[in-house]
């Protein structure tokens, strides 16, 4: 029988104690997410995206109002950006803590409340829907391909393969 060491923990049965588990393999523990400070965060990086894309409509439009135009003219654009990264982000970290689970589902809810604020931008009940929808289905879709290729890159020992350079 093995010496145990009072400065180590405690050796398992298992010869795999030391090795990462495949995501399929136990349950996942959920954390909460801070749902507030992650919807400032993203609104504040949305806002700065919007107010990049102001300045290039800016740049682009023929107008007497010089740099100004950014925040006048096409201004709305910031509040737009910042308002689909918030609902988004919002939404998102809401439902995931509401259901304690981590999954495509709470992406695709996080995709339909920005895609109802961009319906909600051109003024149609039916374009919001359908935005709602089609983000919804684009995110959702791409959260749960990178979560599956994600737990592809793990073999059934739990271990983590990397395919490697494919030679042709």
């Amino acid at each position: 029988m093995a010496r145990s060491n009072p400065l180590l923990p405690p050796l398992t049965g298992r010869p795999s104690a030391f090795i990462a588990n495949s995501p399929l393999e136990e349950a996942h523990l959920f954390h909460k997410h801070p749902t507030i400070q992650i919807a400032s965060r993203v609104t504040l990086q949305s806002a700065g995206v919007g107010l990049l894309v102001s300045a290039v409509q800016n740049a682009l439009d023929k107008h007497d109002r010089g740099a100004m135009g950014v925040v006048t003219r096409t201004g709305g654009t910031i509040g737009f950006f910042a308002a689909m990264g918030f609902a988004y982000s919002f939404t998102q970290s809401f439902v995931s803590n509401t259901r304690e689970t981590d999954d495509a589902l709470n992406g695709a809810a996080g995709g339909c409340a920005a895609g109802f604020i961009a319906g909600v931008r051109a003024r149609s009940l039916p374009i919001a829907v359908g935005a709602c929808a089609g983000m919804a289905t684009l995110i959702g879709t791409f959260e749960a391909a990178g979560n599956v290729s994600a737990a592809s890159l793990r073999s059934s020992s739990g271990k983590l393969t990397h395919p490697g350079p494919h030679r042709y």
